[in-house]
């Protein structure tokens, strides 16, 4: 079984996912280490991460395909990825499913979002036709059949209209695609759009650490707490510098550090090791009394 046919799997299994998100090629190897069975890498922790950028419209299709499909070949376990909006219109999608496909992941989201996403003034979505045109040549571009494609709508962040999201989710799944991601749907919302949809199209989330715990029932099957590794280590990093920047010695901050030759476990410097002395050439020796 691949990853892309693993993470079909997943979701027809029932088994409910909260995936902590990814900023790089380290913290996914992290998240897999400890147990997550699929890795999210979204385009708020690759802004930050990669480009010190906020996440409000600037990275293109590369930016995004190209840390990805690093993350990819750095796990073994599925990788979901942020396509934003998919970067091009209907007859050009190809391009952005064909990217992603080489990259390696095994599941897209495409949102509805028009313009760089921005809290202090209106936001606005694209209207429901176009958006059902990306998804139709989203979902024919594909060339494996395990590769997923998820429908992202921000019809209750960005306008707060729950109605709309719930239209949108059922003409997303009326339409085939593979899971709805209605982003800001709370309890209530998560349950109406279920009892619509029915357990044959999966219903994606978004969590963060002010959220109300919830029930099982009226949580999302999959969860995305897209920041959580990047808070955490920004959080983490800041206390270890400044605690360094008064300590008097290099051991005041042993608590706070992965010791060296666990740090290097994950990178497989063994491996290397092993592959050094198997392929070492010993030069010969040459004799001092020869001219």
């Amino acid at each position: 079984m691949n990853r892309h046919e693993t993470l079909k799997h997943l979701m027809q299994s029932g088994q409910p996912l909260r995936l902590p998100g990814a900023y790089d090629v380290l913290s996914a190897k992290l998240i897999e280490q400890a147990g997550y069975p699929v890795v999210y890498i979204g385009s708020y922790g690759t802004a930050a991460s990669a480009f010190g950028w906020p996440d409000v419209g600037l990275l293109e299709l590369n930016d995004l395909t190209e840390l990805a499909g690093k993350v990819v070949r750095a796990v073994k376990v599925p990788v979901i990825a942020d396509a934003e909006n998919g970067f091009h219109e209907p007859a050009n999608l190809w391009k952005t499913v064909s990217a992603f496909e080489a990259a390696g992941v095994s599941a897209i989201h495409i949102e509805d979002h028009a313009g760089g996403k921005h809290t202090d003034r209106p936001q606005h979505l694209i209207p429901l036709e176009l958006m059902l045109a990306k998804l139709r040549a989203a979902l024919d571009a594909r060339q494996d059949p395990h590769f997923q494609i998820i429908a992202r709508t921000d019809a209750i962040w960005a306008t707060h209209d729950v109605a709309e999201a719930v239209r949108r989710c059922q003409a997303f799944a009326a339409l085939g695609v593979d899971m709805v991601f209605p982003t800001g749907a709370d309890a209530d919302t998560v349950q109406s759009i279920r009892a619509l949809l029915g357990p044959r199209t999966p219903i994606v989330g978004i969590e963060t650490q002010n959220d109300a715990p919830r029930s099982r029932e009226d949580s999302p099957d999959i969860v995305l707490n897209y920041g959580f590794a990047l808070f955490a280590v920004t959080r983490t990093l800041q206390q270890a510098l400044i605690t360094y920047r008064h300590a008097q010695t290099p051991q005041a901050l042993a608590p706070m550090l992965t010791p060296v030759l666990e740090f290097e476990a994950l990178f497989d410097y063994a491996g290397f090791s092993a592959r050094a002395s198997h392929y070492d050439v010993v030069p010969p020796t040459q004799d001092a009394g020869l001219t």
